[in-house]
């Protein structure tokens, strides 16, 4: 009979981790981004009837080359909906953010690897307003 007790979600690692993808959005920080996400992380969306899928060799390099949100003055409209944990290394998570007219919504695959939350995918849609 197993008496340990399982350890507690670590919705707090997480959190952190989404303020640091949000604050990498908002100022275009391919650094900070390239920290939170997985090297062989994916990035893919189909909300435009074909695949596009970016591996971070390709997406990073993209954010950095573009005007940030915070340069052009815009509100930052950003939020975790959802949270849902697999079991103590893998994490889902549902967020909303807006970068200029696209807004998106985000479904993050984390994994914990050796201490630390990372973003291993990066599925997502927009709306254009």
């Amino acid at each position: 009979m197993d008496t340990t007790t399982p350890a507690a979600p670590d919705f707090a690692g997480v959190t952190a981790l989404m303020a640091d993808y949000f604050d990498g959005l908002y100022h275009s920080d391919a650094a900070r981004l390239g920290r939170i996400f997985h090297p062989q992380a994916i990035y893919a969306c189909a909300t435009e009837g074909r695949l596009t899928h970016l591996t971070m060799d390709v997406y990073l390099p993209i954010v950095a080359a573009r005007q940030s949100p915070a340069s052009r003055g815009e509100a930052r409209r950003d939020e975790v909906v959802s949270i849902t944990f697999a079991g103590p290394v893998t994490a889902l998570v549902q967020a909303r953010c807006a970068i200029g007219p696209k807004h998106f919504t985000d479904f993050l695959s984390l994994v914990k690897l050796e201490g630390q939350w990372q973003i291993i995918a990066k599925t997502f849609h927009f709306d254009l307003t």
